[in-house]
């Protein structure tokens, strides 16, 4: 290859125009390696050119889908169930009082020949039976009641109430009563029922007392195939924190509350 002589990187030009003189560095040196650093410019420009291409290839990449786990909330739906219609039959009509055995009370009157004088009854007579305004026959066999009660008596027991004025309430109201409901239901879901993916809503019926206590709790219906999750909805109520009693005419009453309790497999 023909180089031109005015090229100031020839060798040849360079050693005769540097001969006898120092060539280890100056104006020599760097005409000797000019070539070579031009070289290595060139070559570094083109790997980081290509270093850019590949990194903006790898960032442009399409994305894997990550995906992201559902956090799913357990609704509890609060809605009572429909009364369950069991009207008891009229009770039958009450049997007619017996005939109770009555004498006749007569006034005293004035003596008159004239008038015919109706018999008297004497007292051994009537000592025991009743006086009235007429004579009638009463039963032989009745027992007349006693008139003192002798020993104490048993209060009657309380009476539970299903319509109230002021309705019984879990402390805090609905809202805290349906988180109260997930944090016992979703940790103890019932492992069979949640491996066969069992799901319903359990309907509760129990009784609010008067201090908001929970008694007499029973299972209306159930959770179709999980025994389990009915003992859970149990188990969950009875447990539950004193209630505000409900009121009748501003005092604490007994009354009953129906509560539904779904089950969601997970």
């Amino acid at each position: 290859m023909l180089q031109n002589w005015n090229d100031l990187t020839l060798d040849a030009r360079n050693d005769l125009v540097f001969e006898g003189r120092n060539q280890n560095y100056g104006a020599f040196e760097l005409r000797r390696n000019y070539n070579k650093r031009v070289t290595f410019i060139i070559g570094g420009m083109l790997v980081f050119s290509l270093a850019l291409l590949g990194l903006k290839k790898f960032m442009d990449r399409p994305k894997d889908e990550v995906e992201v786990e559902k956090i799913v909330n357990t609704q509890i739906d609060l809605t009572p169930p429909p009364p369950i219609e069991d009207v008891p039959p009229p009770p039958p009509p009450p049997p007619p009082p017996p005939m109770v055995e009555m004498v006749k009370f007569t006034p005293p009157v004035i003596k008159d020949d004239a008038v015919e004088e109706e018999p008297q009854k004497l007292q051994e007579d009537v000592k025991d039976v009743n006086v009235s305004t007429k004579d009638q026959e009463g039963e032989k066999d009745i027992v007349a009641p006693p008139t003192e009660i002798k020993g104490p008596t048993e209060a009657a027991a309380p009476e539970i109430f299903t319509i109230v004025e002021e309705q019984a309430e879990f402390p805090g109201g609905i809202a805290e009563l349906g988180k109260y409901l997930v944090s016992k239901i979703q940790p103890n879901y019932p492992q069979m029922a949640r491996e066969a993916g069992i799901s319903g809503k359990c309907f509760l019926k129990f009784v609010v007392n008067e201090d908001g206590s929970i008694s007499n709790v029973e299972v209306l219906k159930g959770v179709a195939g999980c025994p389990d999750c009915d003992k859970l909805a149990m188990n969950t109520v009875k447990n539950m924190p004193k209630w505000k009693a409900a009121k009748m005419t501003g005092r604490a009453v007994k009354c009953y509350f129906n509560l539904p309790i779904s089950f969601k497999a997970q």
